[in-house]
């Protein structure tokens, strides 16, 4: 290393030695003075991110707060949601303690083994990161999840669980109740207990919005407890809320801590100058790499098995917050960060040679967590253990990428525990919150999320509406005549057609040369 390129370590190199966490940005090409030019925006940010925190309006779109920065420091909430907090995450704790505990127990005894997670999105997403991250080797309840309405992951999830069902809580996880895939899961559980002769409600828990569908159907069912979600948290950064903590605690995860590692980064990243800010200086580098339009991908590149559902996690949150098309002032801009990854060094093995020698359309974000292993090593080779490959080959895969022009982050932890997995989650989800600042977009809706629901609703609208013209004599309709007499795209009709096919409900009375040829009928 020349002493040119020591130096530019030395300058963009920050360390919090109190938190074990270190973020180096010298293989990024920031031009000298970059902080000083940033300086208006820099501040801009900072103001948008005290508003956020002092309960101002965040959501203009929705006319909501965003508050999930209260949930590992309730102190800076508003005085009326303070309390709630509090004895909200001081529930979900004391419910999981009963659990392990067999005072909250199956109807038919004994006490629960297995805990399924009925949900999608954030409200899955966030459990999952945990589950696979931070949960002991040998939790007290296995966990399972129900995170998309496809029918077949159900049934193997069902068939993996087997006779547990009987020691199965289940959370239903849906602010607004009215999730459909959500909805769909819960019938599908319910309908799975019933049929093991099981009583649902004694195995359920909702955590959902008062007064919301899922809420009062849980009360209504005499679910055995309910835990509020709060408009004021959004699905993607919800994790630390009830959503989170609930399925965290009951697999014996140190949710306390959890929660202090992001408070001691919000605080971090709260009071220091920007340079010495690690999520100011992620968004700023996220800025000068994409030049401000997200004109480059962020491969998410974390060293650590546990850590293989990162950057999914991170997919959901940086593209559902920043992927918007217009900004704050209405004008089109079609902002975002695409984001993928996998885990080193499988990526070795896999798109990392594109990365060295393909289209450089990206920036690399490598983790890594310094302690290898909790158990003593083993010598793989003399004087070699497996961490020291790991090691080696994160060095090496940076060092070859730099060396082809290609940028890089690398943030470091002292070791895999719930309070670094807590750091780092903060520091994203404020990464993300100054990002939008600096684009100047609303990083707390998501109306395209809300296009494709409406999208699927008609489809269904459709699909009820095909199956009703489907004639039963073997001659058969074809797609364009149907469509016709529903005033419906023909295409459409031919998709509805095939799934009906598919799936028992129509049958394909002729199959011409192209699909305009194609004839159905009723099954």
């Amino acid at each position: 290393m020349s002493s040119s390129s020591w130096n530019q370590f030395n300058q963009s190199f920050v360390r919090y030695p109190d938190l074990g966490f270190s973020i180096d940005f010298s293989r990024i090409n920031v031009p000298s003075g970059y902080f000083d030019q940033m300086a208006g925006k820099i501040s801009t940010a900072e103001a948008a991110m005290r508003a956020v925190e002092a309960g101002e309006i965040a959501n203009p779109d929705e006319n909501r707060m965003v508050g999930h920065y209260w949930l590992r420091n309730a102190s800076l909430a508003p005085a009326d949601l303070q309390s709630e907090i509090t004895t909200t995450l001081a529930a979900t704790l004391q419910f999981a303690a009963d659990v392990h505990a067999g005072n909250i127990a199956p109807a038919a005894g004994g006490k629960f083994t297995r805990v399924l997670i009925v949900g999608i999105g954030g409200s899955a997403l966030g459990p999952q990161l945990v589950a696979e991250a931070i949960t002991p080797a040998n939790p007290p309840l296995d966990i399972s999840f129900f995170d998309n309405t496809d029918p077949d992951g159900i049934s193997r999830v069902l068939a993996k669980i087997g006779d547990e069902l009987a020691s199965t809580l289940t959370i239903v996880i849906s602010k607004s109740g009215g999730t459909k895939e959500t909805r769909n899961g819960m019938l599908e559980a319910e309908a799975a207990y019933r049929a093991a002769g099981l009583d649902f409600a004694r195995h359920t828990v909702a955590v959902t919005g008062l007064g919301s569908e899922l809420d009062k159907h849980a009360v209504a069912q005499d679910w055995l407890a309910r835990f509020p979600m709060w408009d004021w948290v959004g699905g993607r950064t919800s994790v630390m809320s009830a959503v989170g903590t609930l399925a965290a605690a009951l697999q014996g995860v140190d949710v306390p801590q959890f929660l202090a590692g992001a408070a001691a980064m919000d605080e971090k990243t709260r009071s220091l100058p920007a340079s010495q800010n690690a999520a100011m200086i992620l968004a700023l580098m996220w800025y000068h790499v994409g030049q401000g339009k997200g004109a480059k991908d962020m491969v998410v590149l974390p060293y650590k098995d546990r850590l293989v559902l990162f950057s999914k996690y991170l997919q959901q949150l940086v593209m559902e917050s920043l992927g918007k098309e217009l900004d704050l002032d209405g004008n089109v801009v079609n902002q975002g960060i695409a984001v993928y990854g996998n885990k080193g060094s499988t990526d070795q093995h896999a798109y990392v040679q594109q990365l060295r020698d393909g289209v450089n359309n990206f920036f690399a974000t490598f983790i890594e967590v310094r302690k290898a292993q909790d158990t003593p090593p083993l010598e793989v080779e003399p004087g070699f253990t497996s961490g020291d490959f790991l090691q080696g080959f994160l060095r090496g895969t940076r060092q070859a990428l730099s060396g082809n022009g290609r940028q890089s982050l690398t943030l470091s932890i002292a070791e895999l525990n719930a309070f670094s997995l807590g750091m780092l989650v903060g520091l994203f989800e404020r990464a993300v919150s100054f990002y939008a600042s600096l684009v100047n977009v609303n990083a707390y809706h998501q109306p395209g999320v809300e296009a494709g629901k409406k999208a699927a609703t008609v489809f269904l609208n459709n699909l009820t509406a095909v199956r009703a013209a489907l004639p039963s004599d073997d001659a058969g309709l074809t797609a364009e005549a149907i469509a016709s007499s529903l005033s419906m795209e023909p295409e459409d009709a031919f998709h509805i057609l095939n799934h009906l096919t598919a799936n028992g409900s129509a049958r394909q009375t002729h199959l011409g040369a192209t699909p305009a040829e194609d004839r159905f009928a009723r099954a």
